[in-house]
């Protein structure tokens, strides 16, 4: 079982009508081992391996049709489990996908398996995994040779896969902002491997980058990442926060300890994700070794006092606070039974508990931290705590270290919502976290004391979006709103034109027509890409590539996107939908690419541009296999172009009050 070919397609495509991969599959001799060959104990072994194959309804439409269809006499064959297998690991990494296709191809044993995927390289790895996984439930003796190591191990890669497509994955912050502006019909281009993102095309374009949006300013993130001076704007203006000294040494950091008074807080001067950050320190030692572990982040560490009270982060949003929450570090409660890391395996079983961030919460680990928490509290990962008994795991609650989060928006006092809006307008946000300690965020700071320890540039989501406890927050369509008020432009309009012969001529001409009209167009092409006329990149440019070019060049407002027949079958078209979709004709002299032998099957291919026209599709009457591709499209309009003023068809599309252009002698008539 060996993958002969690969293709990832971008956009739509003969396969589907938004991102997948294709593989051709040759299963060799597996193709006479299909599952109910292969017996129960193979099927067993692979959902318990991924019990999440339970809920795929496969041909059945019901969950558990999959592993029904597998438990049959005849089974299903291993390029189809390979469909689904690839699809769920990527469920279990924390995307959302299911489609999936597979079919026979003429070659006995040879298959094309299609799956959906949500980042492309997570979508490949996902493939070959689960080709290695199927690999390694085989029986020995129809194992195919060298696809399992010796020293495999099923939980190892599939942990490793996790953390792999996390790193390459959209974060829980960026993926809610980019969620919300699909939702709003904003299109987006991821610009780098992290979480770089433009929305909108063009002109109309802004970009985020994880929160921290196009608009922020400069000057207000480097306020917030300095401590001391946030410290020391948020008290000029009355607002309440701890008293703190900066310092640069061991002994700086003991004698300013002593000064504010015990307990105190070390934490880096310039950390974040609560890196470093050590609590209620209450001696000389404890302060030594506080600072060593803030120094281990920053060259500067802040000594101040310490706060009583939960943890809060308030969420601003230009100018409103938009969610609030209570958080509590990773922990876990004593039942007089269990052992601390029994207690923890516990929390962990819980399904909402995953790696990174993969799930709503992340999984406790008994690391250093951890067990310095525990020496703390006179503990060890062995002890037994009493029934009850609340062991903490983690000085700050962060959700990536474990900790949970509490919505408590509707609760929050009025003077401590107030007070939040009024710290992210000192420092300049627009988008901005205030971490505030407070006994009672119902009560008013005023009365009940509390304080504000940190302001956050680029403050995570997560919390908000899927708290642990409470109300999940939209705290992502604010943002959208923010930078692309109601009725505001984000989209430029979009002409993808293909064909055998012609389609460089029009495409240009189509451009031409454009700018003339006072558009800045862009324009790719065979022999290049053009911005407003002017060729900025030379060499065939027909493809996926040249499209995101266009349309991330701030300059244009509109785009004339030539597409040819190489670019769809490697890659799909390169963006989601056109506005206008042209096919110009469909000739044998393209054919022999990629199993595309007849011109039947070259229409199909080329009809993937009206597939995609969501406003008009111009269509070739005189040519019958585009003529058909008139079926196959939901543009608002088709518009036939003809050479024959008395073309039957077209004339009664034109009676039934469609559009069509009738050309006579090359002037368009």
């Amino acid at each position: 079982m060996r993958i002969l070919d690969r293709s990832v397609y971008v956009g739509p495509s003969h396969c589907a009508r938004f991102p997948v991969i294709r593989f051709e599959l040759d299963l060799g001799e597996l193709e006479a081992w299909p599952t109910g060959r292969l017996g129960k104990s193979f099927v067993n072994a692979l959902v318990e391996a991924l019990p999440g194959l339970a809920e795929h309804g496969c041909s059945f439409q019901v969950p558990g049709g999959f592993i029904r269809r597998m438990h049959a006499d005849d089974g299903t064959w291993l390029g189809h489990v390979l469909e689904h297998v690839a699809l769920e690991l990527q469920n279990v990494a924390g995307e959302d996908v299911s489609f999936g296709k597979t079919r026979s191809l003429d070659m006995p044993g040879h298959y094309s398996v299609v799956y959906e995927y949500a980042e492309r390289e997570e979508g490949i790895a996902a493939g070959e995994l689960a080709l290695r996984l199927l690999c390694s439930l085989l029986p020995n003796a129809i194992r195919p040779a060298d696809t399992v190591p010796a020293d495999w191990s099923w939980p190892v890669a599939r942990d490793e896969y996790i953390r792999y497509a996390q790193r390459r994955a959209l974060g829980p912050s960026t993926a809610s902002l980019v969620h919300a502006a699909e939702k709003r019909g904003i299109p987006w281009l991821r610009l780098n491997d992290q979480s770089l993102i433009q929305l909108g095309h063009g002109r109309y374009q802004q970009r985020l980058q994880a929160t921290v949006t196009g608009r922020t300013p400069h000057i207000a993130v480097e306020l917030a990442s300095d401590k001391e001076e946030t410290n020391r704007i948020l008290g000029s203006l009355g607002l309440p926060v701890p008293r703190q000294e900066l310092v640069q040494s061991e002994r700086e950091a003991v004698r300013a300890a002593n000064r504010l008074g015990f307990p105190v807080v070390t934490k880096p001067y310039n950390g974040n994700h609560g890196r470093g950050i050590s609590i209620r320190l209450m001696n000389d030692e404890e302060v030594t070794r506080g600072f060593a572990a803030a120094r281990e982040h920053s060259r500067s560490v802040i000594v101040e006092t310490y706060l009583e009270g939960d943890d809060h982060r308030l969420l601003v949003v230009n100018g409103e606070l938009v969610a609030a929450t209570r958080r509590t570090p990773g922990h876990v409660v004593g039942d007089g039974r269990h052992k601390v890391t029994e207690l923890m395996e516990i929390v962990n079983q819980d399904s909402r508990r995953g790696v990174g961030h993969e799930k709503v919460l992340t999984r406790l680990e008994l690391d250093a931290q951890a067990q310095a928490m525990l020496a703390r509290a006179g503990l060890t990962a062995d002890s037994v705590p009493e029934a009850g008994q609340k062991v903490y795991l983690r000085s700050t609650a962060n959700l990536s270290t474990g900790g949970t989060a509490t919505d408590v928006t509707d609760v929050i006092h009025p003077d401590n919502r107030d007070m939040a809006v009024r710290a992210i307008r000192a420092i300049g946000l627009d988008v901005g976290g205030v971490d505030f300690l407070s006994k009672d965020i119902t009560l008013s700071y005023r009365e009940i004391g509390g304080g504000i320890c940190e302001v956050n540039a680029a403050p995570g989501f997560r919390m908000h979006v899927a708290p642990s406890e409470g109300t999940p927050r939209d705290v992502a369509t604010p943002v959208i709103d923010m930078l692309f008020p109601q009725g505001a432009p984000s989209r430029v309009p979009i002409a993808a034109i293909t064909g055998t012969n012609g389609k460089t001529t029009t495409a240009r001409m189509l451009a031409h027509i454009l700018k003339m009209a006072g558009y800045t167009p862009g324009l790719t092409t065979t022999d290049g890409v053009y911005i407003d006329g002017q060729r900025t990149v030379s060499g065939d440019m027909t493809g996926p590539v040249s499209a995101r070019m266009v349309l991330a060049d701030p300059h244009i407002d509109a785009a004339v996107l030539e597409t040819a027949r190489g670019g769809l079958l490697r890659a799909g078209m390169g963006v989601p939908s056109v506005d206008v979709g042209a096919v110009l004709n469909v000739q044998a002299d393209h054919l022999g690419l990629k199993g595309i032998d007849t011109l039947e099957q070259l229409a199909e291919i080329k009809r993937v541009v009206v597939e995609g026209a969501t406003g008009c599709a111009v269509l070739n009457a005189d040519d019958p296999l585009v003529l058909r591709m008139s079926a196959h499209t939901d543009a608002e309009y088709i518009c036939y172009v003809t050479l024959n003023p008395q073309h039957a068809l077209v004339r009664e599309h034109i009676r039934a009050g469609g559009r069509a252009c009738a050309l006579e002698a090359g002037v368009n008539g």
